[in-house]
């Protein structure tokens, strides 16, 4: 079970890489819970495809040195990498957008059900991005 999860973490990041938003909701429940960094908790694929949709508006990140874990039963994952992003639209509440590139490390956490990941929980500091993109 420990490897299934993390090929299903990996794909998912994968995906990701790839811009593959439909091959990214293939991994996800349908009741997904999904804690933004330092927000609150979005529930189900069609928010999870929202959030997405207004990241890919401001944001453009490739993830590096991606490194999963899983439990032993599968049922609970972890990944570690690195964000490497351009800063493209300003953000609600955030500075003005110009381009700004950052590169941070962050982290996830996975609950995992029936082959899927059922809960999502993105972790990155958020004082040390926007450092970078203040400059």
């Amino acid at each position: 079970m420990m490897m299934t999860t993390v090929e299903l973490i990996t794909a998912y990041y994968d995906a990701f890489n790839r811009g593959d938003m439909e091959a990214m909701l293939a991994c996800l429940t349908e009741d997904v819970a999904h804690d933004v960094n330092q927000g609150g908790r979005e529930t189900g694929k069609e928010a999870f495809r929202a959030f997405m949709g207004r990241m890919n508006h401001a944001y453009r990140e490739r993830l590096a040195d991606i490194v999963v874990m899983a439990s032993a039963d599968g049922a609970r994952a972890a990944a570690e990498f690195t964000v490497h992003g351009t800063y493209l639209a300003t953000d609600e509440g955030l500075p003005p957008a110009s381009g700004q590139t950052y590169t941070l490390p962050g982290g996830a956490f996975f609950d995992i059900r029936d082959g899927r990941i059922a809960r999502v929980t993105n972790y990155y500091n958020l004082e040390d991005w926007l450092a970078q993109v203040r400059g």
